[in-house]
Parts: structure tokens; C-alpha cells; sequence
């Protein structure tokens, strides 16, 4: 038996006797009974264990310590007192595994910092026992989004010779000696490693993706990706998640349609399977979260040219501390004034092309590309797409203008030439949504491990 099951058909249980496990995650013993707030992971809400003198061993259950496991066979009965509406009156409780009274985690307010430093042990608490489940059920929802509308789920490769960003923020891989490494003309000869090649942990699955792209017209990935950003600001990590979706035979509005139904679908999904989750972030951590998603679900999302958001910025009367510039990117100031501005979330599009990747579709003005970023309300840019350079001549062009290598991807320069089309994309980094999802405001505290610079503990 578990709590989930137990809360989903209360009536069928109530008076019966039932056995459970899981852990105690505080224990309040009293002279003659006791209560023991039970969780075994199945459900953000716990289960009260009611004991009373009559056990048999009483006095070696009242010293049971926080963080122990145990297992409870009792009767499942409508609560006595405030706070529950049923509980589980205890016939016996045996202990499956001690914890010793200095347990780190103990039932009290902790800060996130130190419970980052027990990365191992925070699953237990409540803050992200709501976390892990809320990012469960957003992986779910994309899947199935995603696989209900006949799109074909593709694993791209994990080890790579493709930069896709040209951005050199990719770690490399090597078998070679770091204490002999083999020269060739003053430099390493990656020709003896083990690929033969100079390789990389992948940055992005979009140049792989594309290819399934133009076999099965629709596709996405979802899994990790890696940089090599020194950043250590409370949005960046050295490894996340990314969904990144490919669509052949869509163009950049076909690609904003596809994003608004996407996060409208998704944030409709977690409140309506996660609401006693929702409810506690909504409380304890941001409030007005709830209404903040909801309002989401139920709004246009506004399109606007990145030239007319600059005319925005200029003409609204705000000291902003990073002049807007129509050949540069928007700040993180900007962003909340527009959403502020627009009362909810905004496609900007039609960005300057040199300060966006070479793979972006060049507009007919020779100057912008058809890029677009979404900005929503509280987080920023969330999702990054744009329509694909279908033109290999522009492409190769695009290229050279932007220093990219193109040694190692004229597969991907081959699309162009072998029954190419029109086609676009985007990436969303998962852990960015999980913290729209939740209000939580470091990315550190909604992955399991977090790996940012300097810190790769666990």
C-alpha cells in the first residue's frame, strides 16, 4: 500500500486494517501516545501515524528518530483531530532502518545553500520533494505532447565533432595522456585519440536533429546537453536538460504557433496533475504563482519585431541601466519591462543577425534573421528558436561571416543539397521551465545534482 493510493479511494480503505513503509519525517512522542508524520514519496501530502501505550513496545517506539524507516501495520481510520482527515492508527511499527539523532535533515527551515551540501538527502524535503515531482510530471507532459501529436522522439548523440553554436563552450573528450600528450607540428595529434578526431560532449541536439527533421518532417529530442560557460549566475548550469523540437515544411510563424500551444499545454498539465504542489510554491515560495500560470494558459502571446521593441524601450521614459541598442540583445530589465508592458508573454523576432547563430534563415532586408525568443512574465527568455537556413549558399555565406568551422559538418551543409526545404526549431532549457513552473529562483535547486563552475559535487 502506498499514501497515493490510499488518498486516491480513501472510502475503500477507511477501517481497514492496511501495512505501509516509508520514512519518518518527524516524530512528536508523548507520555501515553504519539504521532509520527509518515512519507513514503508517493505523494507531496504525508500520512499521520496515531500510536498509543497499548503497543507492545511502546517505550522503544517513542524513541524512534527523524529520517528513520519503518513499517506500520495499523487501521485506516477518519481523523480525530484537525489537520488530516484520515489517519492511521498503529497496531505496530517496526523499525526497517535507524538514523542517529544528529540526522542533517531534521523537521525545521533550512537554507538552500546548506541543503544543497546534502544534495543526497534533500529529495526529502518538502521544498523539493515538490521540485522533482513537478519536473517528473513536466517531462511526462512533454513526451506525450509531443508523441500525441505524431512526433518522432530521437536520441541524439551525446559524444560529437559538431559545434553547434560555433561558440567554442563545448567540453572535449579524450582518452589521450594528459601527462604525454602526443604533438604533431607543435599541437595535440588528436589522429591518435580514440574517435581519431577532436570530440565533444554535445552542446545542442538541434544539427543531429535536423536530419531526422527532413526524413520524418517532425521530431524533437529531450535530454542532456553541456557548456563550458564560467557563469555563476542563478539561471546558467554546466549541465541541463534541453527539448528541442525540428518541423520540416514550417516557418517562423508555424514555429511561434508551435511554442504558445507547447507551454500552454505544459503549464495546463502540472497544475491540473500537481496542485497540491502548486499550492505550496504558490505559498511558500512565489506567491501568486498560481494565478501567474494560469494567466498563461488563457492569454495571445504578443509577436513584435526586436526593431519595434527597441523603439519601445527608447520611448518609455525609463533610465534603464543597459542602453537598448537596435544591434544588440535585449537585457534582463528589458525583458520584464516588456512582459510587464504587453501584461504577458512576448515573442520578439527578427533579430540582428550578428549577434545570432549562422543557421538562422536571413530575411530578405540582408540585416535581421528569423530568430525568436519568448520572454515570459518572472523568468525572461524562456524558449529560443527560429526558422533554419535552407540555402546553401547563404548558409555557406553566414558561415564565413561568423568564423564557423565548416570541416566537420558538411553532412549537415549535405541537407541543403539533398532534397532540402523550409524548416524551424527551438530549444527550451527544461530546468528554465521547471523554474516558471515552481517560482523557485536558482536553477541549482531544481536539478538533482547540480554541476556549475567550481562545483561538481556528488
Amino acid at each position: 500500500m502506498t499514501i497515493k493510493e490510499l488518498q486516491k479511494e480513501e472510502s475503500k480503505y477507511t477501517d481497514k486494517e492496511i501495512e505501509i513503509s516509508g520514512w519518518i519525517r518527524n516524530h512528536r512522542p508523548q507520555k501515553e501516545f504519539g504521532f509520527i508524520d509518515f512519507s513514503d514519496g508517493t505523494s507531496f501530502k504525508h500520512l499521520q501515524v496515531v500510536y498509543t501505550k497499548d503497543l507492545n513496545d511502546f517505550e522503544k517506539i517513542v524513541k524512534l528518530h527523524n529520517g528513520s524507516s519503518i513499517k506500520v501495520i495499523g487501521d485506516y481510520v477518519k481523523s480525530e483531530g484537525s489537520g488530516q482527515a484520515y489517519e492511521l492508527k498503529a497496531k505496530t511499527i517496526e523499525l526497517l532502518g535507524d538514523c542517529p539523532e544528529d540526522y542533517p535533515l531534521q523537521p525545521k527551515k533550512h537554507s538552500m545553500e546548506f541543503l544543497r551540501s546534502i544534495a543526497y538527502l534533500r529529495p526529502r524535503a518538502n521544498t523539493f520533494q515538490a521540485v522533482f515531482r513537478v519536473r517528473s510530471v513536466a517531462a511526462y507532459a512533454i513526451h506525450k505532447y509531443f508523441q500525441d501529436r505524431n512526433y518522432i522522439y530521437v536520441h541524439t548523440p551525446l559524444l560529437t565533432t559538431a559545434d553547434c553554436e560555433g561558440s567554442d563552450q563545448m567540453f572535449k573528450v579524450t582518452t589521450l595522456d594528459f601527462d604525454n600528450l602526443p604533438k604533431k607540428d607543435g599541437k595535440v595529434d588528436f589522429s591518435r585519440d580514440l574517435f581519431n578526431k577532436k570530440t565533444f560532449i554535445t552542446g545542442s541536439g538541434q544539427l543531429h536533429g535536423e536530419t531526422f527533421a527532413l526524413a520524418f518532417s517532425k521530431i524533437y529530442t529531450f535530454g542532456p546537453t553541456f557548456r563550458t560557460e564560467n557563469s555563476n549566475t542563478k539561471t546558467h548550469a554546466n549541465e541541463f536538460w534541453m527539448i528541442e523540437p525540428e518541423i520540416a515544411f514550417a516557418d517562423i510563424n508555424d514555429l511561434m504557433d508551435l511554442e504558445e500551444d507547447f507551454l500552454k499545454y505544459i503549464v495546463k498539465y502540472v497544475l491540473e496533475n500537481c496542485p497540491d504542489e502548486i499550492e505550496f510554491f504558490d505559498k511558500f515560495v512565489e506567491n501568486g504563482l498560481k494565478e501567474k500560470l494560469e494567466k498563461v494558459i488563457n492569454s495571445s502571446f504578443v509577436r513584435i519585431d526586436h526593431k519595434d521593441v527597441i523603439d519601445l524601450l527608447k520611448n518609455s521614459g525609463e533610465k534603464w541601466e543597459f542602453t537598448p541598442d537596435y544591434d544588440d540583445d535585449i537585457a534582463k530589465e528589458h525583458e520584464r519591462w516588456l512582459t510587464n508592458h504587453f501584461n504577458g508573454p512576448v515573442f520578439v523576432k527578427n533579430w540582428p543577425k550578428d549577434i545570432k547563430a549562422y543557421y538562422m534563415k536571413l530575411n530578405p532586408d540582408g540585416k535581421t534573421v528569423a530568430g525568436v525568443d519568448l520572454e515570459v512574465p518572472g523568468a525572461g527568455e524562456l524558449i529560443g528558436g527560429s526558422q533554419r537556413e535552407e540555402n546553401l549558399d547563404v548558409l555557406l555565406a553566414r558561415m564565413e561571416e561568423m568564423g564557423a568551422d565548416r570541416s566537420t559538418i558538411e553532412w549537415y551543409l549535405n541537407l541543403r543539397r539533398y532534397g532540402g526545404c523550409i524548416h524551424s526549431g527551438f530549444g527550451m532549457g527544461f530546468e528554465r521551465l521547471i523554474m516558471y513552473l515552481t517560482g523557485i529562483e536558482n536553477i541549482r535547486d531544481v536539478i538533482p545534482y547540480p554541476r556549475t563552475p567550481g562545483s561538481c559535487e556528488f
